[in-house]
């Protein structure tokens, strides 16, 4: 049985320590519907989180009416959970309440489908929203002549639940989408759910320190183009980037790094979870693949991925870089590229002598080690000292983790580089040099920080910029940096294409005491067991998930209002499970054809969603073997294993109790896992810009250098050539890091002496 004697830090006193709001973005106009349309949509948004009610209690038609003795039920089970004597009062407002008489709600819903979605998303969603209020296209889409905003909210979500299994794919695309929409906007706006969960707003555990100063040019307003001189420019300043200024700041050379994002100093973090996906993430947090199967987060913010990751900070293991270096790329299998990624690994302290494991981390451990399953500590990026927050996907304010900003982007800073922040790169500019197509700068806008961000400045200054430069260093991530290429007119099959997501299933098992899963370092663990299901080093890792209620929720199905709300409020007893996949197969990102925002096609693999299937049994076996009571996958066409009462995970039997084994029997009759069925999700990207021995196979060579072009470089995950298998920050480091050196020496060298070391 699980308990926290498991975790050693008890919980204590949430600090004094308040972190300063970060004020949103203007919230987007909402006219791209009609008052109508929002009527009928916030309809739909109340059958799916409505405001739970008796008859006797009942306020409005938009009421979930239960009877009695289900109400009930759900005070005393909501109540045995919150802790103080106002249990029952916060129990009953949480039951009470809807969504769209919520503003904060609606106002997340405004800015999700106006700043997020692209025109194809919200065109279909309005056609969607038309129809159900004619007498035609309701009678097709609900079974009724009448609008659906006049029928009760019971039968709302029976019609909402039939969409996602319908014969018309539109129905299934918007099913999944505004279920999606709805379950995040409300565990972000809810009052009550971290009441009901007893979350902090900050972590109980570290204290905040100053982060390093940073200085960013300012350029001020003008009706022409500004222009900028350095020797290297930079473009993207997360894990690839960081590195790269550093080795070259350091080599002597002038360099200028562009990031499309703003910083934020350290009294800030942890931000609010609404303000950190807005401010934070690519696209607010809200990118979807084409087919609505996953969701797809990325860092955007000054140290990018680094700022917001979970510190695992695993090396390329042994494996892969074989795989690599077979397609033509020794330098993966070469000391030069160990040396890399020691180097990498000292700079940030990775250690995992300091780790200290948390419940769910706990579970997963002591679960491998009880099955057999090979497991240990992943490595952490602390600087040899501990950290125990978990919330570093909302901005690390103890500074423990050293990730980017406290680390090369720093020591990039101390060499004499220079930083602009609120560059977006519209595209790299080229000369022609005695016939060859080479790299001489970029040409972007830059936009300053206006009053929401909190200098105090009465406008914006907006500017046309370009930067010339000896050599351009594109780190703009695996999403973005194809696209860039592409705006700038370079020619190669495989931009964006050759798309790796390490695509997971998240699981959750539920226990009888509280766990708090969002103290303590979100991923400390990993089981190897199942990382080579073909012989060819294709399969799973099992880690654990970061334990914020906007990250955790959501992802899990939605079958009914209030099955759904008692659910959601045992995340305080829950932990998690990832299935993080080595993806065979791969997809592309394109530019959206109205807006040239970046677009996803990708669908997990049946290969691949077979060896999800194994993972996905093994972390059952594993929460089983260490008492708990459930265990849920965000896979909607699998009912949750309920352990029977009479069953103990002592018992002599184990993991080969008869109920567990129906559900496994079950899950494999299921395999391959249906993608339109659960929403799979990833926060690792690689492989759109892939290094290859030729032009023929891939968009840069060993150096990073882009093919058919001088001077021009991509240093980031996208250049991977198929995925790491393991979370990808050292890999992409360590890469920059061997490029980046490369490079300055390059820059070092007259034209005889490049000429020769060619030879």
């Amino acid at each position: 049985m699980l308990t926290m004697d498991a975790c050693s830090n008890a919980p204590a006193d949430v600090p004094s320590y308040t972190p300063k709001d970060v004020p949103l973005p203007p919230e987007p106009s909402a006219d791209f519907f009609t008052e109508l349309q929002w009527k009928t949509f916030f309809a739909l948004a109340d059958a799916i989180i409505p405001a739970i009610h008796t008859r006797a209690t009942a306020r409005s038609p938009n009421d979930r009416i239960v009877s009695d003795a289900e109400y009930n039920s759900a005070v005393i089970s909501l109540t045995s959970l919150i802790s103080g004597p106002d249990a029952n009062s916060i129990a009953t407002q949480y039951l009470q309440e809807d969504v769209s008489s919520n503003p904060l709600f609606r106002s997340l819903v405004y800015r999700l489908l106006g700043n997020y979605v692209h025109e194809e998303g919200k065109n279909g969603m309005s056609l969607i929203l038309n129809a159900l209020n004619t007498r035609a296209g309701s009678l097709i889409l609900t079974g009724s002549t009448n609008p659906i905003q006049d029928q009760p909210v019971k039968f709302r979500a029976r019609v909402i639940a039939g969409w996602e299994t319908s014969r018309l794919p539109p129905l299934r695309t918007v099913y999944r989408g505004i279920t999606a929409m709805v379950k995040k906007s409300w565990v972000l706006g809810s009052p009550t759910i971290e009441r009901v969960l007893g979350f902090p707003r900050v972590p109980v555990h570290g204290k905040p320190t100053g982060g390093f100063d940073y200085e960013f040019l300012q350029i001020p307003p003008g009706d022409r183009p500004e222009v900028i001189e350095t020797d290297v420019v930079i473009i993207g300043s997360g894990c690839g980037g960081s590195v790269a200024a550093k080795n070259l700041a350091e080599a002597g050379h002038r360099v200028l790094v562009l990031e499309k994002s703003y910083s934020y100093p350290s009294n800030v973090f942890p931000m609010a979870q609404n303000e950190a996906f807005t401010n934070m993430f690519e696209n607010g947090g809200a990118i979807f693949t084409d087919d609505s199967s996953m969701g797809v987060l990325a860092g955007s913010t000054w140290g990018g991925g680094g700022t917001v990751n979970w510190s695992a900070s695993l090396q390329t293991q042994g494996y892969v870089r074989q795989e690599w270096a077979d397609t033509g790329l020794p330098f993966f299998t070469s000391f030069d590229f160990q040396r890399s990624l020691d180097r990498v690994c000292d700079r940030m302290g990775v250690n995992s002598e300091m780790v200290e494991h948390n419940a769910q981390n706990t579970v997963i451990l002591e679960g491998a080690r009880k099955l057999g399953y090979a497991a240990k500590t992943v490595p952490q990026n602390t600087g040899h000292g501990e950290h125990y927050c978990g919330y570093c996907t909302l901005g690390c304010s103890s500074g423990a983790k050293k990730g980017p900003t406290e680390t090369f982007l720093m020591d990039a800073a101390k060499a004499g580089a220079k930083f602009v922040e609120g560059f977006r790169a519209d595209k790299v500019l080229f000369t022609k040099v005695k016939g060859k197509r080479v790299a001489s700068g970029v040409e972007g806008t830059w936009r300053s920080r206006d009053s929401y961000l909190g200098l105090g400045s009465t406008g914006v200054v907006e500017r046309k910029v370009i930067v010339k430069a000896k050599k351009v260093v594109v780190s703009a991530g695996t999403l973005q940096s194809p696209l860039l290429l592409l705006r700038s007119g370079v020619k190669n099959s495989h931009l964006g294409r050759n798309l790796h997501l390490h695509p997971v299933v998240a699981a959750g098992a539920i226990f009888d005491e509280d766990t708090r899963p969002w103290e303590g370092s979100a991923l400390t663990t990993v089981v190897n067991e199942f990382e080579d299901q073909d012989g060819h080093g294709h399969g799973v890792k099992i880690e654990s998930l970061s334990m914020l209620p906007s990250v955790f929720i959501p992802i899990f199905p939605w079958r009914d209002p209030l099955e759904y709300k008692l659910w959601a409020a045992k995340m305080r007893q829950s932990t998690s499970f990832i299935t993080l996949t080595k993806d065979r197969d791969s997809g592309r990102v394109y530019p959206d054809p109205v807006d040239g925002r970046c677009r996803i096609d990708y669908t997990v693999s049946a290969f691949d969603r077979k060896h999800m299937v194994e993972a996905l049994i093994a972390s059952a076996k594993i929460a089983y073997i260490a008492g708990a009571k459930e265990f849920h996958t965000a896979y909607r066409d699998l009912q949750p294993f309920i352990r029977p009462e009479a069953s103990d995970s002592e018992a002599s039997e184990g993991t080969n109790d008869e109920a567990l084994q129906n559900w496994i029997a079950e899950l494999r009759r299921k395999s391959p896992l249906n993608p339109e069925r659960g929403l799979f999700a990833s926060a690792h990207q690689m492989g759109t810009c892939r290094m290859s021995r030729s032009r023929r196979l891939g968009v840069v060579d060993q150096n990073c250098k882009v093919w058919g072009s001088e001077g021009l470089y991509v240093v980031d995950a996208s250049v991977f050539p198929s995925a790491s298998g393991v979370n990808p920050m050292v890999t992409n480091m360590a890469i920059a890091d061997w490029a980046s050196h490369n490079l300055a020496r390059t820059m070092g060298l007259s034209d005889d002496d490049i000429v020769m070391a060619r030879l």
